[in-house]
């Protein structure tokens, strides 16, 4: 029995390393990478405190390492901004991400044997659908935020202002247009992705997730090396935010399969489990959103922002710029937008999973939607 994200957490941690520095990675490395990347996804789920102490350690880890890194890090940045940076999008979001996004697809897997042989034996292409159809049921973004830098208008009667919050909502936009959008159905992929209500990177005309052609084929590849070694079942509850980590039976191929009382003792802990999980996520998530309206951390970003550029609080449309009166694009409008600032300095961890209300709950605690930041007087 195992935690399918506890399992792969380390290998990704390893591949991020070896991404990064050109190098295998050691030991000490990997397990330091793997435990704050839990720490990270544990305290997003609310199922556990964050410990800045690990966080910090690995911020130390990096910071003489930072001539090995085989690509150039973004210029302008000191040196603990790009530690920072290496640890945001590498070794937080990436390791998060990839072990989130793997323990769906195994579980999805475990919970369908027939897809599973199906899988296993089957060619590249059944395989990109089944990665497609599981990130389509259990998206890794939940509600994403953007503050608008301009008006943006709509129609003639009807102007989103500059400053606005825009919340868009992935898991019901995966279920719109998608007869039985909750069955488990790779033949939805017959046809191409781009045709579908199917964005699990992001939009790739306006800043997709940079992994966005990387992951699946690692994956996948991935997927192919446990699937030929392991047969799979599981019998628990499956949801996107996966709070449990995705308990799960691996048998080896070869060895005697049979599996009905390991997963009737796995569907009795996981349900037992559930109940304080739960307590523990209320408690912890009313403590998260408690402390957020005390820290008011966004409107104080958008205070000193004013107080070092108050040009920057003067509407476009009064400088006279026809651009910026004249109704964007779709293709332009999304542009018009900037990413949110985060509680943390490794910004990325946000767009980790969290649990299905709380995506919600946290976005609505902390901006108004479609209400002005709250830095300015038109906040609700």
């Amino acid at each position: 029995m195992v935690r399918l994200r506890d399992l792969m957490m380390p290998l990704w941690a390893e591949f991020a390393y070896e991404l990064v520095f050109a190098e295998p990675c050691p030991r000490e490395a990997r397990d330091l990478i793997a435990a704050n990347a839990d720490d990270v996804v544990t305290s997003l789920k609310c199922t556990g405190l964050r410990h800045m102490d690990r966080r910090d350690r690995l911020t130390r880890y990096l910071l003489p390492r930072l001539d090995k890194v085989r690509v150039p890090l973004p210029d302008g940045l000191t040196p603990l901004e790009q530690a920072y940076y290496l640890q945001g999008a590498f070794f937080n979001t990436a390791v998060v991400q990839l072990s989130e996004g793997m323990a769906h697809l195994l579980l999805v897997l475990a919970r369908h044997p027939e897809e599973q042989e199906r899988a296993r034996t089957s060619d590249d292409r059944h395989f990109d659908r089944v990665i497609n159809e599981t990130l389509r049921l259990y998206p890794l973004f939940g509600i994403a935020h953007r503050i608008t830098s301009g008006d943006i208008a709509l129609d003639e009667h009807t102007t989103i202002p500059a400053g606005s919050v825009l919340c868009f909502n992935y898991p019901e936009f995966h279920r719109a247009g998608f007869a039985d959008p909750d069955r488990f159905d790779p033949g939805r992929f017959d046809r191409p992705a781009k045709e579908l209500n199917h964005i699990p990177f992001g939009v790739a005309a306006n800043r997709p997730c940079p992994a966005w052609r990387l992951a699946p084929i690692v994956m996948r590849v991935v997927a192919r090396e446990v699937l030929d070694r392991y047969v799979l079942d599981s019998s628990v509850s499956h949801t996107r935010s996966l709070p449990s980590r995705g308990p799960c039976l691996l048998t080896p191929r070869g060895a005697p399969h049979r599996p009905r009382l390991a997963l009737a003792y796995m569907r009795v802990r996981d349900r037992w489990e559930d109940v304080w999980r739960s307590l523990v996520q209320l408690v912890l998530g009313t403590y998260m959103v408690w402390d957020a309206h005390r820290l008011r951390l966004c409107e104080r970003h958008f205070a000193e922002a004013a107080a070092r550029d108050p040009a920057e609080e003067r509407h476009p449309a009064e400088e006279g710029d026809p651009a910026e009166t004249e109704a964007p694009t779709a293709a332009e409008a999304p542009d018009r937008t900037t990413d949110a600032p985060d509680r943390a300095t490794d910004a990325p961890d946000r767009t980790t999973d969290a649990p299905d209300a709380s995506d919600a709950f946290d976005a609505e605690n902390r901006y108004a939607h479609h209400g002005r930041h709250p830095g300015s007087r038109r906040t609700r």
